[in-house]
């Protein structure tokens, strides 16, 4: 018996290999590994969330009429240039770190107005760094997005390779000042 499977075998190596090259195998062994590789960027349930707060986060107020919104929603207007988890859903708010993490001494800037007085204001976007990600309230807006030549006004970095510990948790949207450009200002 095992001869005659031995033998089919055999055959069918030798069949494939009458047919097929070593590059056409590579090839297609190749093609798939980058197939099975791309599919974690598929759009697989991202669109479901609509970068709002997860329903087990109560909504918020600032609770100032000068900073109206909701900093546990992707629409806060301080959020026009960021891209991350939002730590006021993850223990923190928007100018400080959940408890556990440090805030990173790098940041990119952005520059949103503010529906309240219509101005302008110079954000600074921290992220909090020292614990796994958050996962909650991903909020990604590019509204101030500069290219990567750019980076000070680039969201797409890892901006703590500046802390003690490379681990992203959330990030902050720290209010600056006024705008230079702002008509207001001057």
């Amino acid at each position: 018996m095992t001869s005659r499977l031995d033998k089919w075998i055999e055959a069918r190596g030798r069949s494939i290999a009458k047919r097929t090259s070593r590059r056409g195998i590579f090839a297609v062994l190749g093609g798939g590994l980058v197939g099975i590789a791309s599919i974690p960027l598929l759009p697989v349930a991202r669109a479901a969330g609509g970068g709002d707060a997860s329903p087990s986060v109560a909504p918020q107020t600032t609770g100032k009429l000068n900073d109206p919104g909701d900093p546990t929603r992707c629409d806060y207007w301080r959020y026009c240039g960021i891209d991350g988890f939002l730590c006021a859903c993850c223990g923190g708010t928007t100018s400080s770190c959940p408890p556990g993490t440090e805030m990173s001494p790098i940041t990119w800037v952005g520059t949103c107005k503010n529906p309240a007085d219509g101005r302008n204001y110079v954000i600074s976007y921290n992220d909090c760094c020292g614990t796994t990600s958050c996962g909650r309230c991903l909020c990604n807006r590019n509204e101030d997005d500069k290219p990567m030549v750019r980076p000070q006004a680039n969201n797409d970095i890892n901006w703590c390779l500046g802390s003690t510990t490379e681990a992203y948790n959330c990030s902050t949207a720290i209010i600056v000042g006024l705008a230079v450009d702002d008509p207001a200002a001057g």
